[in-house]
Parts: structure tokens; sequence; C-alpha cells
């Protein structure tokens, strides 16, 4: 297996953490909230951003043990054996598959604001060329795609910056608006905080992607958690600060509806204007979250088929640029083949689950990689255990439907699994051990002994989770 290019430093790893979660999530998931729990909906964005930060530092535990291309896939395959490595990292793919998908369809969608009722087959153009795009970019190498990244990055904070800032000195030329439409703060209740937490931490969500590339990150095991802490407590606050203007910015009843909340609040705070500079910022916003996840996602297949888990073929990598073009390739057919024919809702209801097992996975997966490995950054006990609770937590208040359907999706994996898992290698084993015993029993039987609890899918998680169990 060819290596990947080692090219990325601190800051594009940091940029990368952003670019990955600020993107088009920002820009809807504000009404999304206001119309659960009004303007309450400001403390759903706090909690989940701390729940967000929880897992994201058991990323960075598991990233400073084991800095390996694979992200996700790497720690469950490390911690639990082949079988559970393989359903991390096809449920992480299908979940960041669905959200790449999401982005040309809210890029269309925005570019609506200047161009309403696009016919059918513009959109189509659009969005293959949006796609196209953002593939070449990544095509040409993980350095080019980091500094591209770096200015989307750029371009699409600054207009939710300038909104910000003129949206507090607003507030203090008139702060009667703001008490208007933060009075009262909970009109509607907190029951219906479950309902929106699934939302916004979908808005947080990204943070994972940053492990994925792993070998191609200079100095892996300092740079991802230090990206990854700085980078999400940047963003929690980014997240909370925009929120608060916005909140106070439209009243809520009108926010809950709104399919465009930021540009409805840039109008409300600078005129048409701040609606035009808000959109042009939504644009570039959504480019950058595209781009970030192009990147980091096509890593995952590339991870996968090296270690002979997936087709052999995405474990190819360019002579030239020493990127895996063919998971690029395939990975942008996949998304494209999904905006077209998706909706903005089915992608985020496809992603969301499935990826919510891969948090789990990984969590769990702490325990097993500081016994077998160690050296990590060594985070107490009870920060993975906290993220294991409320991974199960967001996890239970999905609807049954998407329950169902996430559940089923991961489930298809298997098939996949039992085709390209390398069972060659066991039967190579057991025909050793036979020809072994002629030379030497005590070996052989040492080898039967272990080989059987590797073969069966579940046996290896068992046993994890009854060693588990009795530490805690």
């Amino acid at each position: 297996m060819s290596e990947l290019k080692n090219g990325l430093e601190l800051f594009e790893v940091m940029n990368l953490v952003i670019g990955a979660i600020v993107g088009a999530d920002i820009y809807i998931a504000a009404s999304f909230g206001a119309g659960f729990l009004g303007p309450a909906s400001l403390l759903a964005w706090v909690l989940a951003g701390l729940m967000a930060i929880t897992i994201a530092l058991c990323f960075a535990e598991a990233s400073s043990i084991l800095p390996k291309v694979g992200g996700p896939y790497a720690y469950a395959k490390e911690a639990f054996g082949d079988f559970w490595g393989f359903l991390s990292g096809w449920s992480l793919l299908i979940a960041e598959w669905s959200a790449i998908a999401v982005f040309p369809l809210a890029f269309v969608a925005y570019l609506a604001f200047f161009y309403p009722n696009l016919p059918q087959y513009i959109q189509i153009i659009i969005k293959i060329l949006f796609v196209l795009l953002l593939t070449v970019i990544n095509l040409f190498g993980v350095k080019q795609a980091g500094k591209a990244n770096d200015i989307l990055t750029i371009l699409k904070i600054a207009p939710i910056l300038l909104f910000t800032i003129v949206g507090i000195i607003f507030f203090i030329i008139k702060p009667s608006i703001l008490i208007s439409n933060f009075t009262p703060f909970a009109p509607l209740g907190f029951s219906g905080m479950g309902s929106a937490l699934i939302l916004i931490f979908w808005a947080y969500i990204g943070f994972e992607l940053v492990t994925v590339p792993a070998d191609e990150i200079i100095n892996a095991k300092k740079t991802i958690p230090l990206a990854i802490g700085v980078g999400m407590t940047v963003i929690t606050l980014f997240y909370v600060i925009t929120n608060f203007v916005v909140l106070g910015a439209v009243p809520w009843m009108k926010l809950s509806v709104a399919t465009a909340p930021l540009s409805l609040a840039g109008f409300a705070i600078m005129g048409t204007l701040g609606a035009i500079i808000l959109t042009v910022g939504a644009l570039f916003s959504i480019s950058g979250s595209d781009e970030a996840g192009i990147l980091c996602s096509a890593r995952i297949p590339y991870a996968m088929a090296g270690d002979g888990l997936f087709p052999h073929f995405f474990a190819k990598i360019h002579p030239k640029y020493n990127t895996p073009y063919i998971a690029l390739l395939v990975q942008s057919t996949v998304t494209l083949i999904a905006a077209i024919f998706g909706t903005i809702s089915q992608l985020i209801i496809l992603s969301v689950f499935t990826m919510l097992f891969c948090y789990l996975v990984t969590c769990i997966s702490i325990f097993p990689l500081r016994k077998k490995i160690g050296g990590g950054m060594n985070l107490p006990k009870f920060i993975p255990i906290i993220g294991i609770i409320i991974t199960f937590y967001i996890m239970s208040q999905c609807s049954f439907n998407q329950i169902i359907i996430g559940i089923g999706l991961i489930l298809l994996g298997i098939p996949i699994y039992v085709k390209y898992a390398p069972r060659t290698e066991i039967k190579t084993v057991k025909r050793d051990i036979e020809l072994c015993k002629g030379y030497c029993k005590d070996c052989a039987r040492t080898c039967a002994r272990r080989l059987p609890s590797q073969e069966p899918f579940l046996a290896h998680l068992i046993w994890h989770i009854r060693e588990f169990v009795k530490k805690i």
C-alpha cells in the first residue's frame, strides 16, 4: 500500500476542524432550535457544545494513542478487531458521505436568494460543477487542499464575525429590541430540549474528520489534540455568540419558520446589504465545509482498503499527487447522485444516527487502547465514560424511524465485510497449525486456542465488554 504525503501543519489542521464543522449547519440550525425552545435554544447551543467538546476530547485521546490514518476506523480496529473496525469505518463513511451530499443542495438553496425559481436542470448543473471543482482541488494534493480550506475558512467566517460585531453594537444602541426578543426566555418550556439537541448537535459534527488523515499531519500525536481542543473551543464560543445575536435580532416565532435565518437576521440589523453579505458568507461556508469533508472522508475507504476490508482499488494513490484519487472519484460520484435525488432532511437523517454509532465505538475504544498501547494524553477515566453516556442519550432522542434506518444501514456493511475480510489468512493459519503439529505440538496448541477468539464476529468485542464491565 502506497504511503500518503505528510504535509498538514497545526494551523491547517485547526482550520480543518473549523472548516469541517462551521458550514451550512450554522445557517439553518438556529431556526430549528427556535422552533423547539424559543430564545432558550441558546442554552441548547451551550449544552451541545459541551457535549461535543467532551466527545472531541475522546477523539483527541484516541488519536494521541494511535495517530494512524483512518481515525475512528483505526481506533476500533486496534481495540476490538477487524469486524468492529470495519463497522465503525462503514458507519463513519455513511455519515460523512451523507453530510457531504447536503452541501451541494444547500449551495443551490442559498443561490435562490439571488436567483429565485432556478430551473431543475440548472440546479443539477450547479451541483455537478460544485462537486467537480472541490474534487479536483483535492486530487492535486493534501497541501493544496489544506491551503484552499484555509482561504475558505477565513472567507466564510468573516461575514458572520462582521454580523456579530455590528449586531452587538446594534443592541447597545437599541437594547429594547434585544430585551423584547428574549422575553419570555422559554415560551415553549424545556420539553423540546432533546429534539433541539439532536439538530443543534449536528452543527458540531465534523471534529472526527481531522483524525482521519493522521498520516498526512506533521507531528500528529501533538498536533491533532491541540487542533481539536483549540478548534472546538473557538467553534462553541462562535456558535453561542452568533446565535445570541440572531435570537436578539429576530422574534423567535419568525425565526422558527425561516429557511435562511442568518440572512433574515442580517436584514434585521443591516438591511438589504446585511442580507446579501450573510448570503454570500453562506455560499463560502458551504463550500468550505464540503471541501474539508471531501479531503478527510476519502481517507476512510483508503484506510479500510489498505487493511483488506474494502475493495482494493480504494487504496490506490495517484503517482504524482500522492492522493487517494480512486476513493475521491468514487466518493464524489456517490455524493453527487445523492445530492441530485435526495433532500437535505433525508440526508441529515441518514447521517445523524450512523455518526453517533461511530462516536460511541470510539469512546469505548479508549479503554482497550490505553491497555494495549498507552502513552496518550491520559484523560481522567470519567471523560470517556461521560462521552459514552452523552452518545447514548443523543441516540435515544432520535426518532424511531431514524434508529431503524441507522441500524439497518450499519448492518448492510456486514455482507461487505464478509466479502472482503481476510478470511484466507485465517485458513492459512489453520493449515500452518496442522503442519506445525508434527514439529512443535505445544506451539500448535497455543495458536489453536487463540485463533477461535478472533474468527467469530462478536467474540473479540464480547471479551472487551466483559473486561470493561469488570473495571467499572
